[in-house]
């Protein structure tokens, strides 16, 4: 994994910061709301805060929720296995409650075309794959 390299500009700096704090917000959001996705801004945030500062780019390693997926992420170019099924079954129950509280067809098909388009991303996300135990060497005697 790569160690974060602050850009050498100030407002530079400042700006990623902004990028990154907006898009650790819509990632917040995402968690509540079933059309917005966390984790692609997780990583956005992650991404920004590297370049504007190593201090709260280390502080977003460190949280539990966030560091494991941007270090999977960092490291593998993929997700854990785990990960991408409760994200499954988290936006599955979020769409379903969503589209049965709207009263309005046309709001229906609205977010069962977004939970398509959604779904249809998540599934492209590469799996990392399972490491492989080493077979236990023979020893001729």
């Amino acid at each position: 994994m790569d160690s974060p390299q602050l850009h050498d500009s100030r407002l530079v700096r400042w700006l990623y910061l902004g990028a990154g704090t907006v898009a650790l917000l819509l990632g917040l959001i995402g968690a509540l709301l079933p059309v917005l996705p966390t984790t692609p801004f997780v990583l956005l945030a992650a991404a920004c805060f590297a370049r504007g500062s190593i201090h709260i780019h280390d502080w977003l390693l460190r949280n539990r929720l966030a560091g494991p997926i941007i270090r999977e992420w960092q490291e593998y170019r993929a997700m854990d296995r785990r990960v991408k099924r409760w994200a499954f079954l988290l936006m599955g129950v979020s769409f379903t409650g969503s589209i049965l509280m709207m009263p309005s067809s046309w709001h229906r098909l609205m977010l069962l075309g977004l939970a398509i388009v959604a779904g249809i991303t998540l599934w492209r996300v590469p799996v990392r794959p399972l490491e492989q135990p080493e077979a236990p060497k023979r020893q001729d005697t």
